[in-house]
């Protein structure tokens, strides 16, 4: 939890787990956590809360969860269990940005091949097609220390329903 003034009032400084390390922002929050299901429950709290709080539509908080979601998982399958984290949820004109930082440099998303949406005996490979659809230009940033995935939601999601 960051010692500012202002995170003392901020609806998001609330939350205290263990391992946590939460910094709200003016639109919306950074979150280092290790991977566990229970850090995975509380990131997806703060993103519904923090999107909420800053006017986004029930459809634009849903997607944004999954898409983090999506992300943490692969993060949680390319470093393991309790791999350190960093969650970025923030609002903008253009849309909602959901990053996720994690350690691996080396382990990108990739695509199963043939796997698609509508695919009732797939067991997996539908996570990135939905974030194509749902971000599409999606990327993948090397950073010093591991590999940044970066998503901005449309604010205008109509169009997938």
């Amino acid at each position: 939890m960051s010692v500012t003034p202002d995170s003392f009032l901020h609806p998001l400084s609330a939350t205290r787990l263990p391992g946590h390390y939460l910094t709200p922002t003016p639109t919306g929050f950074t979150l280092h956590m290790s991977a566990s299901p229970r850090n995975l429950r509380a990131v997806r709290g703060l993103t519904a809360r923090s999107l909420l709080d800053h006017g986004a539509e029930a459809d634009l908080v849903d997607a944004a969860q999954l898409i983090l979601c999506e992300l943490y998982g692969n993060a949680v399958r390319a470093c393991g269990d309790h791999a350190p984290l960093v969650a970025e949820v923030e609002t903008g004109p253009a849309g909602v940005w959901v990053r996720l930082h994690d350690p691996d440099a080396s382990r990108h998303p990739r695509r199963v091949p043939g796997v698609r949406l509508d695919d009732g005996e797939a067991e997996s490979g539908r996570g990135l097609p939905l974030m194509d659809l749902l971000t599409p230009g999606w990327d993948v940033v090397s950073t010093p220390v591991g590999k940044q995935v970066r998503c901005l939601l449309s604010p205008d999601l109509a169009g997938l329903s």
